[in-house]
């Protein structure tokens, strides 16, 4: 009996753990903005007569048993349910009508990823939740110049809606929410990663990205060293500041390097 009373317990603690999931993967459905191209199917309790399964053209409008032309384009999952559910009422046609619409097919939500990513483009959201990590993924990920940080705008509730978020962080145990459900029109930009500049006595002068944290030490080890006739002494930083000048210091060796400075190594005089 004991054994049988603690299976029973894990049960439920199972189900009441899926249940919030469930509910919001239900809440997620519903605020499903249909679009063109959407094959839908349109369902009434008790009223089997008035099921409809139908594809939303560019119109948006769709043909409906006992209430003609109706706008669901444009709508989310529940309020073309409520706009259903109003005609039949109204129309006295079902006096409490439960209505439900089963998104089939989804082609009408799209979002775009421009900036540094692999394939820059317009994707369909197939999926209702699909997240920002889905999209990306859709789109190759971020190029090898591209940046952690990247930008997601569109809408939410009307509303202008603008995040940045730190894609090393999130996949690194970060904040989940970040990882939020991407809306139809949203658009995600990936920034070119910061970058420096090392020239004078070093082994491979150029372009470096920044990383996070980097010193000028680092840089020196990713620029492949001194030559034989640079010197750590007298390395000169050229940083622009906020009023556009850029000023010239002389940095140690473990002063972390900003976005586009200019690390200079000086050829030793002995």
């Amino acid at each position: 009996m004991r054994r049988l009373f603690l299976r029973l317990i894990a049960v439920m603690a199972v189900l009441g753990a899926a249940a919030p999931a469930q509910a919001q993967g239900n809440q997620r459905a519903t605020d499903y903005v249909l679009g063109a191209g959407d094959v839908i199917k349109v369902t009434v309790f008790q009223s089997p007569e008035l099921t409809l399964d139908t594809r939303i053209p560019e119109t948006g409008v769709v043909t409906y048993p006992l209430l003609g032309p109706v706008t669901l384009g444009g709508l989310t999952v529940r309020a073309a349910e409520e706009r259903i559910a109003d005609g039949l009422q109204k129309g006295r046609f079902v006096k409490q009508p439960q209505v439900s619409i089963l998104v089939v097919m989804q082609k009408g939500s799209q979002a775009t990823v421009l900036g540094h990513a692999v394939r820059q483009g317009r994707y369909p959201l197939e999926l209702s939740n699909t997240k920002l990590s889905d999209l990306l993924a859709l789109a190759g990920g971020v190029a090898p110049e591209g940046s952690d940080i990247i930008t997601v705008t569109g809408t939410r509730d009307g509303k202008a809606f603008r995040r940045q978020v730190d894609l090393k962080s999130l996949f690194k145990g970060g904040n989940p929410a970040d990882d939020f459900v991407i809306q139809h029109n949203d658009v995600v930009y990936i920034e070119r990663m910061p970058q420096i500049y090392v020239y004078g006595e070093v082994q491979r002068p150029g372009v470096l990205r920044l990383e996070r944290g980097m010193t000028v030490l680092q840089a020196l080890a990713a620029s492949g060293g001194l030559t034989l006739r640079g010197t750590q002494r007298g390395i000169k930083l050229h940083r622009r500041g906020a009023d556009g000048a850029v000023q010239e210091t002389t940095p140690g060796l473990q002063e972390a390097l900003q976005a586009d400075d200019v690390v200079f190594v000086r050829e030793s005089l002995f």
